[in-house]
């Protein structure tokens, strides 16, 4: 009887035996949703730091007593928390450079005020004003202020769902209106960009602009404050790059 060729060295099989499996490609989603928010979801830094507060004053004892330093503390801080807040909904830090000017410009004015409340024989004018900077406020204002924002940031919310779109393989759906209206459009051909305009929008939520660029259409689409926009933006690139190879590879043949 013939001898059975034995497999190569190392592990190798024969020319004549069946080829490897290619690895499975990236599975992808059926649909991505693309909801536009306004900005006051930026305010969840001082809505933690009201209900922080509040929390605190809840444990100490005399919280409107201006010689209380516990009571002082949690007001100040939520006071720069929300001052800080008011800057990036005012502005726009379109760079890294700015973002370090801003926290520069930060660092001069809490370490002049350091520097005052430790020497206080260096200006003792300034450093009077400043002692008498103690902001206080009950227990009841900072929940009240906490339950109202968190009731709107929650109407934002589901009002955002409303006006929402929707990306599929093979189209782009946009869902407007309390009736559930709807728009199609053809996804193949769709070209996307992505900007961030503003550091501290993406530092909170990761959000950025989302530019959609439709094929036959002379208007591109604008989307504000996408959260979590590399995530969305490399897996919308993901769906329409493997439909790209899926169409190519049924069009071609044999001949």
């Amino acid at each position: 009887m013939p001898e059975t060729p034995r497999p190569a060295e190392g592990g190798l099989r024969a020319s004549g035996a069946a080829p490897a499996r290619p690895p499975r490609a990236a599975k992808v989603p059926e649909k991505i949703l693309l909801i536009p928010y306004p900005k006051i979801v930026f305010l969840y830094p001082t809505l933690i730091a009201a209900f922080v507060a509040a929390c605190w004053l809840g444990f100490i004892e005399g919280p409107l007593e201006r010689e209380n330093v516990a009571a002082v503390i949690p007001s100040v801080v939520f006071l720069v928390v929300l001052a800080l807040n008011l800057v990036v909904l005012a502005f726009d830090f379109p760079r890294t450079t700015s973002l370090t000017i801003f926290f520069l410009l930060v660092a001069l004015v809490l370490g002049c005020w350091l520097l005052f409340v430790t020497r206080p024989e260096l200006l003792p004018r300034v450093t009077a004003v400043l002692e008498q900077f103690r902001p206080l406020a009950s227990t009841t204002f900072y929940w009240t202020f906490a339950v109202v924002l968190a009731l709107i940031m929650v109407a934002a919310r589901i009002e955002a769902q409303f006006d929402c779109w929707e990306v599929r393989p093979n189209e782009l759906l946009h869902h407007h209106g309390i009736w559930g209206n709807l728009e199609r459009f053809s996804a193949p051909g769709l070209r996307i960009d992505k900007e961030v305009n503003d550091v501290f929008e993406y530092l909170l939520l990761g959000s950025g602009r989302l530019i959609l660029h439709l094929s036959g259409e002379r208007r591109a689409i604008i989307l504000d404050n996408i959260p979590f926009i590399s995530k969305k933006e490399a897996t919308i690139t993901h769906m329409l790059g493997t439909l790209q190879v899926e169409i190519q590879s049924d069009s071609t043949g044999p001949f």
